[in-house]
């Protein structure tokens, strides 16, 4: 990616998608040059909390909501140090933010972080245009001098395709660290980075867990050194395919039977542990506004959901796996993708949206109410032991 802060706002860009289609519009943030892979998101709200999600890394995120930027950029909300996203596609952006927390407009964040844009395009036709050909690479081009439309679908083309990436290790932290419970410890959980969200070990903390974060490529030894309650496998980018270190590491938590959760990423990774397949898919769920039903309680909730890839687990059976007895736990109404897994024989279950859910919606935070039950269980059985 090659950018320059300077020159946004009536500058040209173009957008290139990888079958040919073009979208004319306006520099948006930096100028310059980006590629990766064209996604949509629905949600309305929280584009903060969108443009620092490290689940996003190497994604053009185009927003369905025409109007993006009006309450600018804060220096609370963000879900990382930087912002991840590849490049940014809104239709509207606002001329002037409002709002008693805003310290810069969310053009001048953009620039700033160099993260080149493109904005006047009609983004229900490019959305409706992912929805029927599914998610593919794009580039966006923007300055006084672009290439021919020919050059630029040409490198387009030649840009790196979302299946099979490896991405973990590139957004995790390099370092451990932790974030103390709130008020009285409690339990103690390992949480592995695969590209968490600020607000996850928040979440635990609240709840008087003392997270211990730990690197996308801490062993089993490193997760067992912090003598952990429980064990958290958080979201993530890139092909669940590739992570095989992460698969045999929580293989050695299953082993130990120790308490388990994992979310997003997290969820594919539990469903590779046991055996299942996954697949991406067309053009995946990514939004605060998806529908999840909790099948083990019958319950609909609204949900945070980022993710391209999914399990391929049976919806209309209990699975045997070499860790026990497993069903689906959760399903999306919109498309019947499993969104869910818990294992019936040891501690251990998942989810494949985000019950942290800053910007809302919050239907799914009792998922780390569940979390704390399951090792208050745990620690009992082993008391009574």
């Amino acid at each position: 990616m090659t950018t320059s802060t300077r020159g946004a706002g009536k500058t040209p860009a173009v957008l290139v998608l990888e079958d040919g289609r073009i979208f004319r519009g306006r520099a948006y943030g930096a100028v310059g040059v980006t590629f990766g892979e064209a996604v949509f998101s629905t949600g309305m709200t929280g584009y903060q909390e969108t443009l620092t999600d490290p689940s996003y890394h190497r994604q053009v995120v185009v927003m369905t909501a025409p109007h993006v930027g009006n309450t600018g950029v804060n220096d609370e909300d963000p879900e990382s140090k930087r912002i991840w996203v590849a490049g940014y596609v809104v239709r509207d952006p606002a001329r002037v933010p409002s709002n008693w927390r805003s310290r810069r407009s969310l053009d001048e964040e953009l620039a700033a972080q160099g993260v080149v844009g493109i904005s006047g395009i009609d983004t229900r036709a490019l959305t409706r245009h992912l929805r029927e050909r599914g998610a593919m690479r794009v580039g966006i081009f923007s300055g006084d001098a672009l290439p021919d439309e020919g050059t630029m679908l040409a490198e387009v083309r030649q840009a790196p395709e979302m299946k099979g990436a490896d991405l973990s290790a590139e957004v995790a932290t390099q370092e451990a660290y932790v974030v103390p419970a709130v008020g009285e410890k409690k339990f103690t959980v390992a949480a592995i980075d695969l590209g968490i969200k600020g607000m996850t070990p928040h979440r635990m903390a609240e709840r008087g867990i003392e997270v211990h974060v730990l690197p996308a490529t801490a062993t089993v030894e490193d997760v067992y050194a912090v003598n952990p309650d429980g064990v958290f496998f958080s979201n993530g980018p890139g092909d669940p395919a590739t992570a095989d270190h992460p698969v045999s590491v929580m293989q050695g938590v299953l082993e130990r039977g120790t308490p388990l959760f994992g979310i997003c990423f997290g969820n594919q990774i539990l469903g590779r542990a046991l055996g299942f397949g996954t697949y991406k898919l067309k053009y995946g769920h990514r939004g605060i506004n998806q529908p999840v039903q909790d099948r083990t309680t019958g319950k609909v909730e609204v949900t945070a959901h980022n993710h391209g890839f999914a399990v391929d687990a049976p919806l209309d059976k209990v699975s045997d796996t070499p860790y026990g007895r497993v069903e689906v736990s959760h399903v999306c109404l919109n498309d019947n993708v499993v969104e869910g897994l818990q294992l019936l024989d040891r501690p251990a279950f998942s989810v494949q949206y985000h019950p942290e859910a800053a910007a809302g919606p919050h239907d799914a935070a009792y998922l780390f109410d569940r979390f704390t039950s399951l090792m208050s269980t745990v620690a009992m059985e082993g008391q009574r032991a």
